[in-house]
């Protein structure tokens, strides 16, 4: 992992590769929301629901391959790989503090 991803982004990337369940939800605020292509979720239940399917439950990891920051989002681009989906991939994360507030994910 680049030590270029700020924080806490890098510890959810780190969490997310480690396919730590409890870790990967416990870092959305409770009002947190998925973005994936459209489809939002939002809300700790409707997460977990498409993660089981699509994210941590298919046993994803993310290889970072750029960061950038603007306008208070992190932006990190990298290789996405799993049981469901493969491929570059573009994800968008608004934060609060040390926690996620909207994490958007489009093409890479």
């Amino acid at each position: 992992m680049s030590s270029s991803v700020p924080e806490p982004i890098a510890a959810f990337i780190e969490t997310v590769n480690r396919h730590d369940e409890d870790g990967f939800l416990d870092a959305f605020t409770t009002d947190g929301a998925v973005d994936d292509w459209g489809r939002v979720f939002s809300g700790r239940a409707a997460i977990k629901g498409w993660s089981d399917k699509e994210f941590i439950g298919a046993r994803g990891t993310l290889s970072v391959e750029s960061v950038s920051t603007a306008d208070g989002q992190i932006t990190v681009i990298g290789d996405w790989r799993s049981n469901y989906a493969n491929g570059l991939s573009t994800f968008v994360f608004d934060v609060d503090g040390d926690k996620i507030t909207r994490m958007t994910i489009r093409e890479g």
